[in-house]
């Protein structure tokens, strides 16, 4: 397992962007990706990079967008276009995925990061 650290949540308008950080204890895993918890939906994933590719669940297309630097071990998400329906938690997971969009194949979690969007 490894220690993630978000950054980069808050307040935005609708129509507004917001990129969040993760920053890894070190580089045991093989996926590093992005989920979010709504009230109204459980943990779901959003985006995640395997072994250098990426991989997007439907509600991330188009607007969100995944990039990472190994040299860091960090991961970054970038949301555009951003709607209330986006207003939530969003946790940094990594593992060894074989289903790389399923939360319980990831083993180590961020404490998450708020991310509220005003209409």
């Amino acid at each position: 397992q490894v220690r993630l650290e978000e950054s980069g949540g808050g307040s935005v308008q609708a129509g507004g962007s917001l990129r969040l950080s993760c920053v890894a204890s070190g580089s045991n895993y093989r996926c590093m990706g992005w989920f979010r918890q709504t009230p109204s939906k459980e943990r779901e994933a959003l985006l995640t990079i395997c072994d250098g590719s990426p991989f997007y669940a439907d509600s991330a297309k188009g607007r969100f967008t995944i990039s990472q630097d190994n040299s860091k071990n960090a991961v970054y998400l970038q949301m555009n276009r951003l709607k209330s329906a986006d207003t939530g938690m969003y946790y940094c997971a990594a593992g060894y995925a074989d289903r790389v969009l399923d939360p319980g194949e990831y083993n180590s979690w961020g404490r998450g990061t708020q991310v509220t969007v005003s209409s």
